[in-house]
Order: C-alpha cells, then sequence, then structure tokens
C-alpha cells in the first residue's frame, strides 16, 4: 500500500469513528429512533452529502452502531473468560494435582464470570445495552451482518456447557413431553451435540440472563432489589445449576 492511500485509509477510519462517537452520544440523549444523519452531519461540521459517503442512510450506521456493541459486549464477555481459564491453568500447574470438586465448579465459575463481564458491560454502556437488547427501532430491521456479532456471548455459554459437557459431564435438565419436539428442532439448529434438554434450558437461561440485566438497567428493581451484584451473582449461579453445570449424581 503507498503512503498517500494508506493516509488515505487513516483518515476514513478517524471520520468513520467520529461519525460513530457522535451517532453514540445522540443515542444518549435522543434515542436510536431519534437518530438523525444530518444532525451527526450537523454536529461535526459535515455537509450531510459528505456523511452519506460513509454511511448511505440511517440504517447503515445504526447496523454499525449495532455490530460495534455487540463485539464489545462479546469481547468483554470472552476476555473474562479467558483470564478466568488462565489463572486456572496456572493454579494448576503450582498444584500439579487434579481436585475433582474443583473440576465440577470450574464451569459454574466460567459461567458466572461471563454474566458478571455482561452485567458490567451493561451498566458501563447503558444506550448500546438498550440498542441491541431493548425495544426495536421503529422502521429498522437488523440485517443478517449483525448474526456473527450477536451470537458471541451466546457461542460462549454454549462453549462452556459443551466443555464440561464433553468433560466430568453435566446434570441433564428435566424436559416435559410436549416441549420434547421444539427441544430437539432447537438442538439440531443450534448445538446437536449436546442434549436438546441442555440445549432448550441454555435458550431459557440466555433469556432469562438478559432479562436480569434489563430489569436493573431499565429500572423495574427499583425500590425491589438493594444489593444487586450479589442477588445477580446468586440468580447466575441458579441459571448455571438450571443448565446442568453440576456433576451428575452417581
Amino acid at each position: 500500500m503507498s503512503t498517500a492511500r494508506g493516509a488515505r485509509a487513516r483518515a476514513r477510519e478517524e471520520v468513520t469513528a467520529a461519525i460513530k462517537d457522535e451517532a453514540r452520544r445522540q443515542l444518549a440523549a435522543e434515542g436510536a429512533a431519534k437518530l438523525s444523519l444530518r444532525a451527526v452531519a450537523r454536529e461535526l461540521g459535515m455537509v450531510s452529502s459528505a456523511l452519506y459517503r460513509y454511511f448511505p442512510s440511517r440504517d447503515d450506521l445504526l447496523t454499525a452502531l449495532i455490530i460495534d456493541a455487540y463485539d464489545s459486549v462479546g469481547e468483554a464477555a470472552e476476555q473474562a473468560d479467558a483470564a478466568l481459564l488462565k489463572k486456572a491453568a496456572k493454579s494448576s500447574d503450582k498444584a500439579k494435582t487434579s481436585d475433582s470438586r474443583t473440576e465440577a465448579i470450574a464451569p459454574v465459575r466460567r459461567w458466572v464470570a461471563v454474566s458478571e463481564a455482561v452485567r458490567a458491560w451493561a451498566l458501563a454502556h447503558p444506550h448500546e445495552y438498550a440498542l441491541i437488547f431493548g425495544s426495536p427501532v421503529p422502521g429498522y430491521s437488523a440485517p443478517m451482518t449483525t448474526v456473527p456479532a450477536a451470537s458471541r456471548v451466546g457461542l460462549l455459554f454454549f462453549s462452556i456447557v459443551r466443555d464440561a459437557h464433553q468433560g466430568r459431564g453435566i446434570a441433564e435438565p428435566p424436559l416435559p413431553e410436549e416441549l420434547r419436539p421444539e427441544a430437539e428442532r432447537l438442538g439440531a439448529d443450534l448445538a446437536p451435540d449436546l442434549p436438546p434438554a441442555t440445549v432448550a434450558a441454555l435458550v431459557a437461561a440466555w433469556a432469562q440472563l438478559f432479562g436480569l440485566i434489563g430489569f436493573e438497567l431499565f429500572g423495574q428493581f427499583n425500590r425491589v432489589v438493594e444489593d444487586r451484584a450479589a442477588f445477580f451473582t446468586h440468580a447466575a449461579t441458579q441459571l448455571a445449576h438450571g443448565v446442568g453445570l453440576v456433576l451428575p449424581r452417581e
């Protein structure tokens, strides 16, 4: 790449970042439904036609913000899991022994660490959380390009359960017979290598986890739950048990 071409690429990246930063400020002030390319251009001292060269429409800008938000929360979750695994590996190297009880609780610890990382990200980025997990934006339909970023947290939870299933095992949750066809469909679509009952429990736990965070973030826990960090950790632990992250009974 020539020097001039590299400089143009850097300049475009800087302008793109500035546009998205201003758009996030508008999200915080006005909400996603009122996001306006003209208003963003005005705040940045740009003419609208110049901004359209970066984002042809409001929906294109929204999509970029949504992907950034999903990637950001996904990265926070993945870093929390990686840090816990690295710490556990160091402890194992020092001990030079394996303890079955430690092995049994490790998947639960991973699940809770990831859950807490998602909550921490949401509390630090409430408007971005609202963009991806709040009310739908009128007139906007997210394209398939958002799916890889949107899947990162869910795939990590599946990975934690899969590692436990392939290791010491999991306790398969109960499954009503009338739900079995739906659970089998979910299993075939999402994780054929896991028991259908586990996949159904995972989907339910995913919804409950983000429901807990949404209740806290949007004020439904006001004058109800006071020690929210402890409450969340307990609830996340119960969700881990619900998907089977405990050793099966001998």
